[in-house]
């Protein structure tokens, strides 16, 4: 008996270590490597199949450079307005969003950027205990192996922005018919304004629920001073990324 307890100790043990060791290997290569499908794409897929419809899938993958600045302003408004300044978890959010929910009031999230593109590129949707803690896991490798600007890129090339539609350049070429580099302030902020539930809402034509967001939206963008300095809060002894080498 000891002997089998003994053998399902270290299978149980030798399967943590490795989980570590892999999910640590991979966010440091995702440092770099553009991420080609996600968990939550091949669910889609998958109920697109389950519902006798063909897949449906657009995702085209580019550089942080050629995503409007406007957009990744628009999103940080919408959905994480701390994203600069926290380490994957805005503790004011989540202690705001546990008070409303004990109130017995709307379920509110309080996931952060970081969170959500730990749960898009390495898990799966649902609201277990289990995924939670896995997110939590994930979040703080992402922030401590990625800088802001690559969470940003890996965020808006990977969340679902309409039905089949995933990431920042294929919901531009959906919604407006003009690559994400060139979307206008209007642009991005119809296209923030749908992600808390881009299955059932239209960045183009908007309803007035989502033209009521975007006026919200572009007077957060306002309040910025229409731009996302990713330097801002950077540690004085950390270089700037445009520094010149000496």
């Amino acid at each position: 008996m000891r002997k089998i307890f003994g053998r399902i100790f270290t299978i149980i043990w030798k399967t943590i270590v490795a989980f570590f060791i892999l999910s640590i290997v991979s966010v440091i290569i995702y440092r770099w490597v553009p991420i080609p499908v996600t968990p939550l794409m091949l669910i889609r897929d998958v109920e697109q199949l389950g519902n006798g419809k063909g897949i449906t899938m657009k995702h085209d993958w580019v550089p942080l450079e050629e995503i409007s600045p406007k957009l990744q302003l628009a999103v940080v408004c919408s959905e994480d307005q701390n994203y600069l300044k926290h380490y994957g978890f805005d503790l004011g959010a989540i202690k705001k969003a546990m008070k409303e929910n004990e109130q017995g009031k709307r379920i509110r999230g309080a996931s952060t950027i970081t969170q959500q593109t730990a749960k898009n590129v390495f898990l799966w949707q649902g609201r277990s205990y289990i995924r939670k803690g896995l997110e939590v896991w994930f979040t703080l490798l992402i922030e401590t192996f990625w800088s802001k600007e690559r969470i940003m890129e890996v965020y808006l090339n990977s969340i679902e922005m309409g039905n089949g539609i995933y990431g920042a350049e294929a919901a531009s070429q959906y919604w407006f018919h003009k690559s994400a580099k060139k979307l206008s302030k209007d642009d991005a902020a119809a296209i923030a304004a749908i992600l808390p539930n881009p299955l059932r809402l239209k960045a183009n034509p908007a309803s007035d629920y989502v033209s009521k967001r975007k006026v919200w939206i572009k007077q957060q963008m306002n309040f910025w001073g229409n731009q996302l300095d990713y330097d801002k809060y950077k540690d004085d002894d950390e270089p700037e990324k445009n520094e010149t080498k000496k």
